[in-house]
């Protein structure tokens, strides 16, 4: 296990890409958040990763690939497949796929599909491609934190969280996208949006010449898509930028201090306060780090205001939407529990 981050230098990768062949652990960048990187083809290895973060055994993981053609050996590429993948690969787009019957299956939850994604981040690729070298064939990853809490966007976030049970840590400095990857289920008849991301369904439907459909209740089981999810220990509420000083003072009135995570030039009374910025990818990006500052400010509620109606907006609305009913289900059965 690893006291510290270690600078992402080609020493560092290739020690990395040994501990993977090996059967270690390895955390390290991509341009979403810091990913508990694991041979995708050990059983061992994989349960690891489960065991770690304290994941359900049916909840799958996303395997890291180099390239369409690593991506192949793994499961079946139809054109739709190739065609996302001409188009944003590498990037934030993880593919969901039918499984190859002669690919191991320890990534999948039980399922018959498989998520697939080439990364861009540069660590991330030389990581790969160091471990390809080596004879791997693609790195199990899910987001190097503790299950349904804050994902990390530094290496210092993976030591906060995992602590002295903390893998490798390869550090690439702060994620560039800030949260993860859109989800197209590929595995049906139709393309299928599992979870927004920066990539929005119209670039994807642009690429595809075909629509996009809805999540359905037959959808497979993918990473990141519980209903609460993404959750600081402190609980969050979403609140209309026209209502928020009227929150916040009514909730300091029962002596509750109250951190604010907002666009508007409002909330000057919040105990603690984190300007959103006012574009999409900007808010994607900071949105994590904001989360953890606050959730370490010592207020008793976190205040968010809620983010525009807008396609461009949706990844942002999904992550606080679900890191709002994660942190309260948290509380809860906090409270529940009892001293």
């Amino acid at each position: 296990m690893s006291g510290n981050p270690r600078p992402a230098d080609a020493q560092a990768i290739e020690e990395a890409a040994q501990r993977l062949a090996g059967g270690g652990l390895v955390a390290f960048p991509t341009e979403t958040v810091y990913g508990l990187g694991a041979d995708a083809a050990s059983a061992r290895a994989v349960a690891e990763v489960y065991r770690l973060k304290g994941r359900p055994a049916d909840h799958p993981l996303i395997v890291h690939v180099l390239d369409a053609a690593q991506a192949a050996w793994w499961a079946h590429w139809p054109a739709r497949a190739q065609r996302l993948a001409d188009a944003f690969w590498p990037g934030p787009l993880t593919l969901i796929l039918l499984r190859r019957e002669t690919a191991p299956a320890f990534a999948c939850g039980g399922q018959a599909s498989i998520g697939l994604r080439a990364p861009s981040h540069p660590v991330a690729r030389a990581l790969l491609a160091a471990f390809a070298a080596r004879g791997g064939h693609g790195v199990a990853a899910p987001s190097a934190n503790r299950f349904g809490r804050v994902s990390p966007t530094r290496a210092a976030h993976v030591i906060d969280d995992l602590g002295v049970d903390a893998p490798m840590v390869l550090d690439g400095g702060p994620c560039e996208v800030g949260v993860e990857s859109t989800i197209v289920d590929l595995s049906r008849e139709h393309p299928v949006l599992l979870r927004p991301g920066g990539i929005t369904p119209a670039q994807l439907e642009a690429a595809l010449g075909e629509p996009v459909l809805a999540r359905d209740a037959q959808a497979p089981r993918a990473s990141g898509t519980l209903e609460a999810h993404y959750a600081p220990a402190t609980p969050i509420e979403l609140v209309d930028g026209d209502e928020i000083d009227r929150r916040i003072a009514a909730l300091q009135a029962r002596g509750e201090r109250v951190a604010l995570w907002a666009r508007s030039e409002v909330g000057a009374q919040a105990d603690s306060r984190r300007p959103m910025p006012g574009d999409p990818a900007g808010a994607a990006h900071a949105l994590y780090d904001a989360l953890r500052a606050l959730d370490r400010s010592g207020c008793a509620r976190i205040l968010v205001e809620r983010v525009p109606d807008a396609a461009a907006w949706h990844a942002v609305a999904d992550r606080l939407r679900r890191a709002a009913a994660g942190s309260n289900a948290a509380a809860g059965a906090e409270r529940a529990n009892g001293p």
